[in-house]
C-alpha cells in the first residue's frame, strides 16, 4: 500500500447538471420513490415479474431493488431476464421513467446461484494480502455488472473486540490498521473500473456496531472510525450504511453526531447514506403510522438518505412534506444524492446498459483459482509437533461433522447460506461445485482415507435466533444442518484408532455463527470437545481442523493435539486448499487477524492494549509455517520532524528452512516518551515469498501522520521517541529501533497519510 496524500472530493459538474434536470421534472411522489429499496418478491407472482403487482406496489418507481440475486433461486439468465422486466417497467410504465439501482451483498463474492464463493472475510483477513483481495473484488465486480447489479452493500469494516459477537466472521478482525488496509483494497478492487463500469461499494456499519460505540472517543476516532475514514479519503467511497445499534445515546440511523458532525463534518463525506435493513424503525416493533412517520422524520432529517429494505417509513414522506415536518431542503438533498448514484452508474444515460448479453459463466476458472489462492493463504497453522505435512503412506482417519459437508466451507452472506437462513429456501446443491474435505482428501490421498462422521455439529441447547432479529427470523424454527452421513461415536473412535493419523474436522456452521444467530459460549459446540478428547485418548496423533466463523476456545484439547489448523470458512476451494496443506503441496502462511481466546471471557479485548498472555492463547498476527524465517539487521532512521516527516525502517528476512514459504513481515510502533498512544500498534506489513536460503531486504516508509493521536483539537503528532519493532506477530518482535521526532507538536484536522509504503528487494 503506497503512501498517498488525500485530496478533497470533487464533484462532476456534468453529472450534477443531469441530476438537477431530472429532479426538476419529477413530481413529489416520483422523488420520494427514489429514497427506498424493495425486494423483487414484492412485485412477483408465481416466481415471475408482474406488471399489475408492480403498478400496485411501486407506482412511482423505486430507488433500489434489494438483494436481487441472493433473494432469488434463479440462474444468471433468469436473473437478467427479471432485471430486464423490472427496468422496462420502471422506464416505460412510470411517470419518472428512472431505472432502479440493483444491489446485493458481496463479501464472499457475488451472492448469486452458482457464483464463485470465496473465503469469508475473517479468513481473507488472515491472508494479510490486500493485492489478492483487490483481484477478488475486481472479479466480483465484473460478474455483478454482467449480471445487472451496480451497487454492493459491502465491505463490513467493523472493529471486533469480542469473539462472542455473532457477526465477527464478516469482519477483518480486531485491528484498525489491518481492517483499513483490507477494506481499502476491497473498495478499490470493486470500483477499479469506475462507478460506470464497476460496482459502488458501501462500507458498513457506521458506527461502532458490535460494541465499539461504548469505547472512549479517542479510541473511536483512532480505531473504530479509521477504516471508514481511510476508505473515504483514499479509495473514493461514496456510500455508507448505518447500523442497527445506538451510538452513545442516539440511534445510529438518526444520529446527528455520527452523520453530520463526524461523517459529513469531520470527514467531508459527500456520498450517500443508506440504512441497514429495517433499522429506520430503530429497534422497535411499533408499526403505528405516527411512530413510522416520526422514524422517517428523524432518519431523513439527520441525513440517512435511503430506507432499506422496504418503504415502511419513507412512504410517508410526501405527507410529511405537506405537513412541514420534513423540510424541502432535506428532501431535495437526499433525492439528489440518490439520483447521483444512478448518474454515476450510467443509469440516467439516454440508453443505459443494464447487463451483459450472452452466456455468463458465474464461476470462471480464474475466479476459482483466486478462491483457491485466498483459501490457501488464509489457513492459520496454530500448532504443529512435526506431524504435518503428512508422511507419504500414512493411513488417515478422517472424522468430524465438518469432514463431509460443503457447509463447512461457507459462512453467512454467501448465496446458499442466505437462501437457507434468511429466505428459508432449500439449497439447490446441483448448482454448487464445492468439494468437501473428504472428497478433496480422497482425490489427493487416494486409497489412504477412511471416513466416519463420529459426532454431530451441536445440540439444540447451543444455538438459537437472536431476540434482536426481525420477526421473520424469530419465528424461524431452530434446526441443525443435518447430515445424511451415518453417525456413530464409538465406531468412529475405533476406526480412528486403527489408522496412523487422525484428521478431526470440527467447528461451526451457518446456524451457529452469523447475523441474528446466537450461541451459548465459544468452545467447540455440542459434544465436539468430548469427541476430540476420545480421539486423543487413542494415542494416535490428532490434527484438529476448525471450520468456523470465529476463533473458538480449545484450551482443554490443544495440548493433546499434534497439530491445529484454523480454517474459518474457506470458500468453495477450501477443501482442496486444506488437503494441499496437509500433503505439503502448499505451505501454510495465514496469520491471525484476531487474538485467539484462551478463555470464554466476554470482556472486550485487543492486543494493542498491552500483552495479556492469559487472555490470548495465540496472539494477533500469529501463524506457523513448514519453514522458518530469521529477522536481522534492523535499521531505523534515527530522527525525523513532527511536521510532514517520514521514518524509514528496514530489515532483512531470511528463509532459513528447507522449503519455499510466505511470511508476513509486521511493523509495530510503541511510544517511548509518554505520548498518548496505545502501547503497541500495527503500522505496516508486507507479505513476501522466499525460497530456501533466500533473503529479502524490506523497507517501510512511515509518515508521521501515522503516529498522530486524536483529541478535541484534532490530530496531533507529538515530539519524542518512538520504538519501531518488526517481527512475525504482535508478541514475536525480535527487532527494535528508536526514532526521535523533533520539533513542536503539530495539530491538524485530518491526517493526510494512512498507510506505510513498503519496498522489497
Amino acid at each position: 500500500m503506497a503512501l498517498a496524500a488525500c485530496s478533497a472530493p470533487k464533484g462532476d459538474k456534468a453529472l450534477e447538471a443531469k441530476v438537477d434536470a431530472v429532479y426538476e421534472r419529477l413530481s413529489v411522489e416520483d422523488r420520494a420513490a427514489q429514497l427506498f429499496g424493495i425486494y423483487p418478491s414484492e412485485f412477483m407472482v408465481d416466481g415471475k415479474f408482474s406488471v399489475e403487482k408492480a403498478r400496485e406496489v411501486i407506482p412511482y418507481g423505486a430507488g433500489h431493488i434489494c438483494q436481487m440475486s441472493s433473494s432469488q433461486n434463479l440462474n444468471a439468465d433468469e436473473i437478467r431476464a427479471l432485471i430486464a422486466d423490472i427496468q422496462d417497467y420502471l422506464v416505460n410504465e412510470t411517470h419518472a421513467g428512472i431505472p432502479a439501482v440493483i444491489h446485493d451483498e458481496c463479501i464472499s463474492g457475488v451472492t448469486a446461484k452458482g457464483a464463485t464463493a470465496y473465503p469469508q472475510q475473517i479468513g481473507v483477513a488472515c491472508t494479510w494480502d490486500p493485492d489478492l483481495l483487490s483481484v477478488k473484488m475486481g472479479q466480483t465486480a465484473d460478474i455483478m455488472r454482467a449480471l445487472g447489479e451496480q451497487f454492493a452493500l459491502s465491505p463490513m469494516v467493523d472493529i471486533i473486540r469480542s469473539p462472542h459477537w455473532s457477526r465477527i466472521e464478516e469482519s477483518y478482525g480486531e485491528d484498525g490498521y489491518l481492517t483499513a488496509t483490507l477494506g481499502t483494497a476491497f473498495v478499490k478492487g470493486l470500483q477499479a473500473k469506475g462507478f460506470r463500469d464497476g460496482v459502488t461499494a458501501t462500507t458498513k456499519h457506521f458506527l461502532g456496531y458490535g460494541g465499539g460505540s461504548e469505547l472512549s472517543w479517542k479510541e473511536i476516532y483512532e480505531e473504530v472510525l479509521f477504516p471508514h475514514e481511510a476508505i473515504i479519503r483514499t479509495a473514493g467511497s461514496k456510500s455508507i450504511m448505518t447500523c442497527y445499534d445506538k451510538f452513545r445515546s442516539e440511534w445510529a440511523v438518526c444520529s446527528d453526531t455520527l452523520l453530520n458532525v463526524i461523517l459529513r463534518g469531520d470527514l467531508g463525506f459527500d456520498g450517500i447514506v443508506v440504512s441497514d435493513y429495517g433499522s429506520v424503525q430503530m429497534g422497535s416493533r411499533d408499526r403505528s403510522p405516527e411512530y413510522l412517520k416520526q422514524c422517517a422524520v428523524d432518519a431523513l432529517t439527520a441525513g440517512n438518505d435511503l430506507e432499506f429494505c422496504s418503504n415502511t417509513s419513507y412512504k410517508y414522506i410526501p405527507e410529511l412534506l405537506a405537513e412541514g415536518r420534513i423540510s424541502e431542503e432535506v428532501f431535495e438533498r437526499a433525492v439528489k444524492r440518490a439520483l447521483m448514484v444512478k448518474a454515476r452508474a450510467g443509469l440516467l444515460d439516454e440508453d443505459p446498459v443494464y447487463f451483459k448479453e450472452g452466456p455468463l459463466d458465474m464461476d470462471p476458472a480464474e475466479s476459482r483459482q483466486t478462491a483457491y489462492d485466498l483459501a490457501a493463504e488464509s489457513v492459520v497453522m496454530l500448532k504443529n509437533d512435526g506431524i504435518l505435512p503428512l508422511d507419504p503412506g500414512k493411513r488417515i482417519a478422517l472424522v468430524g461433522p465438518n469432514a463431509n459437508s460443503f457447509w463447512s466451507m461457507l459462512g453467512d452472506y454467501t448465496f446458499p447460506a442466505m437462501q437457507l437462513f434468511f429466505f428459508r429456501k432449500e439449497v439447490d446443491e446441483s448448482a454448487l461445485r464445492i468439494p468437501t474435505l473428504l472428497e478433496s482428501m480422497q482425490s489427493r490421498f487416494e486409497g489412504r482415507v477412511e471416513y466416519s462422521r463420529g459426532c454431530d455439529w451441536s445440540t439444540l441447547a447451543d444455538m438459537g435466533i437472536s431476540q434482536s432479529g426481525d420477526q421473520r427470523l424469530r419465528n424461524l424454527p431452530v434446526r441443525r444442518l443435518e447430515s445424511e452421513d451415518y453417525t456413530n461415536w464409538e465406531e468412529a473412535v475405533e476406526m480412528a484408532a486403527r489408522n496412523d493419523v487422525i484428521i478431526a474436522a470440527m467447528g461451526e456452521n451457518v446456524y451457529l455463527c452469523g447475523e441474528n444467530r446466537r450461541r451459548v459460549g465459544i468452545r467447540l459446540p455440542g459434544d465436539q470437545e468430548e469427541f476430540v478428547k476420545d480421539l486423543i485418548a487413542t494415542g494416535k496423533p490428532v490434527v484438529l481442523i476448525m471450520f468456523s466463523g470465529r476463533p473458538e476456545v480449545i484450551s482443554e484439547i490443544a495440548d493433546g493435539c499434534a497439530a491445529i489448523l484454523q480454517a474459518f470458512y474457506p470458500g468453495e476451494e477450501g477443501g482442496n486448499a486444506i488437503s494441499d496443506i496437509l500433503s505439503g503441496k502448499v505451505n501454510p502462511s495465514g496469520k491471525l487477524c484476531v487474538s485467539y481466546p484462551a478463555t470464554e471471557s466476554t470482556e472486550p479485548y485487543c492486543y494493542n492494549n498491552g500483552v495479556e498472555p492469559e487472555r490470548a492463547a495465540y496472539p494477533f498476527g500469529f501463524g506457523l509455517s513448514y519453514t522458518t524465517f530469521t529477522y536481522s539487521d534492523i535499521n531505523v532512521q534515527p530522527s525525523a520532524k513532527t511536521k510532514g516527516g517520514l521514518v524509514k525502517v528496514s530489515c532483512k528476512v531470511t528463509n532459513t528452512g528447507s522449503v519455499k514459504g510466505d511470511e508476513v513481515v509486521q511493523l509495530y510502533v510503541s511510544p517511548k516518551s509518554g505520548q498518548p498512544l496505545k502501547p503497541i500498534q500495527l503500522k505496516g506489513f508486507k507479505r513476501i515469498s522466499l525460497e530456501p536460503g533466500q533473503t529479502a531486504d524490506i523497507t517501510f516508509t512511515v509518515s508521521t501522520d501515522q503516529l498522530a493521536w486524536h483529541s478535541d483539537a484534532g490530530w496531533t503528532v507529538s515530539p519524542g521517541n518512538y520504538a519501531f519493532r518488526i517481527g512475525s506477530s504482535s508478541r514475536d518482535l525480535p527487532l527494535e529501533g528508536v526514532c526521535s521526532l523533533g520539533g513542536k507538536p503539530v495539530t491538524k484536522p485530518l491526517r493526510d497519510v494512512y498507510f506505510a509504503e513498503t519496498e522489497v528487494i
